[in-house]
């Protein structure tokens, strides 16, 4: 871990240089084995095979192995689709540290849940179970809703934000299958920037921001968003957001192009006159087969 200070405003600020956040195999996950640009992963009793760009080494296990995958996810020059081997389960639900997400075989090749996140997870509820108030969060891009139910079962009061509608069904369905039904958050299906804006209209503040923009997407009414011209300005405005005692700001990033110092300095540069410091790295999935971490995804943190 690299350590830069930075000395501005009166204020001391730490930059802490690097950490690997690390998802181990659990019950209902597991990274099997990882190469030639695939990874085989199990979800509860489902094996998938599907592409990874970062597996560029070789397989540990057999062709034999990979061959009992219950579904693959193959790229054509055309199409991309599964190909179902054996019968997925209808009602296909894992659990992840107590939280349970409901999964499909989507075709963007995801699932419905990144197990990367879970270490993010687990560090959110530790932040928020060690403050002393009621810890208000908005979860930007929130998906199907993973850091949103680890938050609200620390505790926390949430908004959760995602201009897409399926995302934000699925995230209030994996509340219920996790019993936190009873938990104060408010899905929201709306382009993140303009929702952003009308909160700084109505004065509305938050203690924790959440962010997991996409390098490319578009909102409710095909709005863009291309991260390179859009995330530090959209920064700039969460910053209006913040409460008068902010505990945490968390950008992640999958797929990105940029690196983990990247949204480090983006973050350091947008709230360096608050002081605190900011924390950024990897994450990464323990492979079982050989014990190689397969990175997958970048995280950057700002924290009072």
């Amino acid at each position: 871990m690299f350590h830069k200070n930075y000395e501005s405003r009166g204020f001391f600020v730490t930059i802490l240089h690097m950490e690997i956040l690390i998802t181990d195999k659990s019950t209902d996950y597991e990274l099997l084995d990882s190469g030639d640009g695939e990874k085989l992963e199990r979800f509860g009793d489902v094996v998938l095979s599907r592409p990874d760009t970062q597996a560029i080494w070789a397989k540990s296990l057999s062709k034999d192995e990979w061959q009992k995958a219950d579904a693959v996810f193959s790229h054509g020059e055309k199409t991309n689709r599964w190909e179902i081997l054996k019968k997925i389960p209808e009602d296909w639900h894992v659990n992840f540290n107590g939280l349970k997400f409901s999964l499909g075989l989507l075709p963007s090749k995801h699932l419905g849940v990144f197990p990367e996140q879970v270490q993010n997870w687990e560090w959110l509820e530790k932040k928020i179970l060690s403050s002393d108030k009621k810890v208000s969060v908005l979860n930007l891009f929130g998906y199907t809703g993973g850091a949103s139910m680890a938050c609200a079962r620390a505790g926390a009061e949430v908004v959760h934000v995602d201009a897409s509608k399926f995302a934000v069904d699925l995230a209030n369905k994996n509340l219920e299958l996790s019993g936190l039904k009873d938990k104060p958050v408010r899905f929201i299906v709306d382009d993140v920037r303009k929702f952003v804006e009308r909160e700084i209209k109505r004065g509305n503040k938050y203690d924790v921001i959440l962010l997991d923009p996409p390098v490319y997407g578009k909102g409710t009414k095909k709005e863009i968003w291309k991260i390179e011209e859009d995330l530090t300005i959209l920064l700039t405005r969460v910053k209006e957001l913040f409460s008068n005692e902010p505990l945490t700001v968390v950008l992640n990033g999958y797929a990105s192009v940029y690196s983990h110092l990247t949204y480090s300095e983006v973050l350091f540069s947008v709230f360096y006159d608050l002081g605190g410091k900011t924390t950024s790295g990897e994450l990464a999935i323990k492979e079982s087969s050989s014990g190689k971490l397969l990175p997958s995804g970048i995280f950057a943190r700002w924290e009072k």
